[in-house]
């Protein structure tokens, strides 16, 4: 972790906590806050400027060893429904399947005995990429002054600077997340046609999953594909839960307990009445990605998560304190 400069940022982070340990609550009405990650790069990367790399998610992990009860996921939700959840109850989650959650984030986990869930998306395993991820490897590459996407529909879009491509694959992700698979197949891959070689190496193997999960780490369904469930239709759904949970199983060879919505919005990304089919596969509950703290009250198959972002201790701290006086949902 940075070191705290003085004593005044030490007493602040033990004032952080006792602050935490009122706003959670007592008793059976204590909140869990649920975090959620996505990478862990090895060093920062200006194509990916909301990710951590590793040495903040360092001195993240130790923050939360220190001041936070960090709970496997089954746990929390066990005790927050029998009434006896500690304060400052905190989950890790992951989502995706990256391969540096195994190379990078898993030894930080394991240094300071912190349990985490990790959300795959089975598709991409063993060498294969997410679409977003093509789109931004793509755009780094470029050696070019502009990117001509006007065949497609998408405009041209300078790739000059570090600045420029940094900007123009934020703006293509925004365009691309919610088209049709089969439009934004085809606009993606037309994109990576223009830029050559891409890697291969960004997703977890099969044995990289099975490993984590051995060495106590859950694993968590998240489709196949990562579609955006609300396009599709009730079968194509079953299909993606469906085939998605069955590889994971077959993978660490023990029923998977929990799924995570690909990009998670509730109305957005997934319908009210897709949380049956998610029920129908015989998990035990779901996550989103809507901002909040869950208690006693929750929807357990719609269950919100928090990304914090700040980038040095007490900033980080303050915003975990705070997340627990977000509304419940």
């Amino acid at each position: 972790m940075p070191s705290i400069n003085s004593a005044m940022e030490s007493m602040a982070l033990g004032l952080l906590k006792a602050a935490g340990s009122f706003l959670c609550g007592f008793g059976r009405e204590r909140k869990l806050s649920i975090l959620i990650y996505h990478r862990v790069l090895a060093e920062p990367d200006f194509m990916r400027p909301d990710e951590i790399d590793v040495h903040a998610f360092g001195w993240q992990m130790d923050l939360l060893a220190r001041y936070f009860n960090v709970l496997p996921l089954a746990e929390a939700l066990d005790r927050l429904r029998h009434g006896d959840l500690p304060p400052r109850a905190v989950c890790v989650t992951f989502d995706d399947g990256y391969a540096d959650n195994a190379t990078l984030a898993l030894p930080i986990l394991q240094r300071w005995n912190l349990p985490a869930t990790f959300f795959i998306a089975t598709g991409f395993l063993d060498g294969g990429r997410m679409w977003n991820d093509t789109v931004l490897e793509a755009v780094r590459v470029l050696d070019s002054e502009c990117l001509d996407l006007s065949s497609i529909g998408q405009g041209v879009h300078a790739v000059a600077t570090l600045e420029d491509k940094a900007r123009t694959g934020y703006e293509l992700l925004k365009r691309l997340k919610h088209l049709p698979t089969s439009q934004r197949t085809e606009y993606v891959n037309h994109i990576a046609s223009l830029a050559g070689n891409l890697p291969d190496d960004l997703m977890m193997s099969s044995s990289q999953v099975r490993a984590m999960h051995a060495q106590g780490m859950e694993i968590g369904g998240h489709t196949v594909n990562h579609p955006i469930l609300a396009n599709l239709s009730d079968d194509e759904v079953r299909k993606e839960i469906g085939e998605g949970k069955a590889k994971l199983e077959a993978i660490i060879e023990e029923k998977i307990r929990f799924f995570a919505y690909p990009n998670g919005k509730p109305l957005k990304d997934y319908k009210p009445e897709q949380i049956g089919i998610v029920q129908e596969f015989g998990f035990q509950a779901a996550v989103s990605t809507t901002w909040g703290v869950a208690s006693n009250k929750s929807d357990i198959w719609q269950l919100p998560r928090f990304t914090p972002w700040d980038r040095s201790p007490l900033p980080f701290m303050a915003r975990l304190v705070t997340n627990y006086t977000k509304p419940i949902t």
